[in-house]
């Protein structure tokens, strides 16, 4: 039982080395990103990952769903707390540190599994509850919806900023970047409370702007 336990959680320390390498790979190169460069930044040989999914397009499903489970995890969390803006600031702001916009660029490249796709309701489902909680509440302006909230996580967990600084190999200033984030991150959501200063313009964004990005199109990523 003790050496299960043991290959469980070497397994899940590899896959969450392979996510974090993944997405910064994915990021800079898109869906065309290669098995080679992944493996490389996750430290990693090419061969074992081969063993483990037989092509790329099966190991970006499985990042997806890591992914997916991840982000239902911070969902979660965010919902698991009493108070309704704590709730909501902690998930956006977990959700934001995570990063899922840099898998982005898979969309329509690969189709969910059924893993990730129940993964992906469940975190809806907690994020749809957080937010509806947090308005109810007062303390979350009446015009934000779960659309704006996940587009806004979408924008600000790719920093270029960071991105760059990690592609010149700049540890120097990577506290540096993430503080300012955070920082960016206390003013939106200050933008994000009660009472609102100004308007929203135009009309609520529909959530077929998220989604459909994700339907699968003609095209496929190069081997």
């Amino acid at each position: 039982m003790p050496d299960r336990r043991s290959r469980r959680s070497d397994a899940q320390r590899n896959d969450r080395a392979l996510l974090r390498a993944a997405r910064a790979v994915i990021a800079r190169d898109g869906a065309r990103a290669s098995v080679a460069a992944i493996a490389a930044d996750a430290g990693v040989g090419v061969g074992s990952l081969y063993r483990r999914w037989p092509s790329k397009e099966k190991l970006f499903e499985h990042l997806l769903e890591v992914a997916n489970e991840e982000w239902d995890r911070i969902a979660q969390e965010g919902l698991a707390h009493e108070d309704p803006w704590e709730g909501f600031a902690h998930y956006f702001a977990a959700a934001v540190g995570f990063g899922p916009g840099t898998l982005g660029p898979l969309a329509g490249t690969v189709e969910l599994t059924p893993r990730a796709a129940a993964a992906a309701r469940r975190s809806d489902e907690a994020v749809e509850a957080i937010i509806a909680r947090a308005r109810s509440a007062g303390e979350l302006r009446a015009d934000v919806t779960a659309v704006d909230v996940s587009l806004l996580i979408e924008q600000m967990s790719r920093s270029p900023l960071i991105e760059q600084l990690a592609q010149q190999g700049r540890d120097d200033l990577r506290d540096a970047a993430a503080h300012a984030r955070r920082r960016l991150v206390a003013i939106v959501l200050d933008g994000l409370r009660e009472p609102a200063a100004t308007p929203l313009p135009g009309p609520r964004p529909a959530e077929r702007l998220l989604t459909a990005r994700w339907e699968m199109v003609e095209y496929r990523p190069a081997r």
